[in-house]
């Protein structure tokens, strides 16, 4: 489904993301961690081509994103991205968040847009609140709208980037829960997310980056019982010991 092969990229004479490899296979959910500033941001904006990148490959469901003939738009069809800020329209309803982008990119009609976007909206268990705008929403169901946004893009693999960041402790776990039933719907997820106890339970795979380099890409249980470098062991310590 994905394939990153050597992805290096520079912020000037900065290298952020150093010689990256990784693969994303169909159905599996894959969990990014690692200390802040070790490029995991970095690293999944560039798997929806939000980020340039100097040199490399990826490819995601056939489309290599250095061919200049690779659609943007058709890509990020393919690819659903939540981030940390919602990013939703604040001058449009919830339900008209979900309608407008699938009438425009999808060309979906009116009602078959309105009969989806009810749908998602029940999905994440918002459908009493259409009506609203965004700001009437606390942060975790404005989360869980932009989660359903992504989805009515009918993609084929979901990028999370710190979903939960930017919300109160009481507000994270509906939006954890809204991803583990994705997950368990079979959904290709990318996670990047500090929430180590979600990653432990939905996660097939945990990859491990530091300063710019994927230094471990193991199964889960074998990241959280017996990782095999010094930086992730240290990297656990200090997040159970808080």
């Amino acid at each position: 489904m994905i394939s990153i092969k050597n992805l290096t990229k520079y912020y000037g004479e900065l290298p952020v993301l150093k010689n990256c490899s990784l693969d994303i296979h169909k159905g599996e959910v894959v969990v990014i961690c690692g200390p802040s500033g070790s490029g995991k941001s970095t690293l999944i904006k560039c798997i929806n081509a939000l980020e340039p990148f100097q040199d490399g490959e990826i490819d995601v469901d056939g489309m290599r994103l250095s061919d200049k003939k690779t659609s943007l738009p058709a890509l990020r069809q393919r690819v659903g991205m939540v981030f940390q800020s919602f990013e939703l329209f604040p001058h449009m309803t919830v339900i008209d968040n979900l309608m407008v982008p699938q009438m425009r990119i999808l060309k979906h009609s009116r009602p078959q847009a309105l009969n989806k976007a009810r749908e998602l909206l029940a999905r994440v268990g918002l459908q009493q609140h259409g009506h609203k705008y965004p700001a009437q929403l606390s942060g975790g169901q404005q989360q869980r709208v932009a989660i359903a946004r992504a989805l009515a893009m009918e993609p084929k693999v979901m990028l999370f980037d710190e979903p939960t960041s930017a919300l109160d402790p009481e507000m994270v776990a509906e939006v954890l829960a809204v991803m583990a039933e994705l997950a368990a719907q079979g959904m290709t997820m990318c996670c990047v997310t500090h929430e180590l106890g979600f990653a432990r339970k939905i996660a097939d795979r945990m990859i491990f980056m530091d300063a710019g380099e994927i230094v471990e890409d193991t199964p889960t249980h074998t990241f959280f019982t017996a990782p095999a470098s010094g930086r992730a062991k240290g990297f656990l310590e200090q997040i159970i010991r808080h």
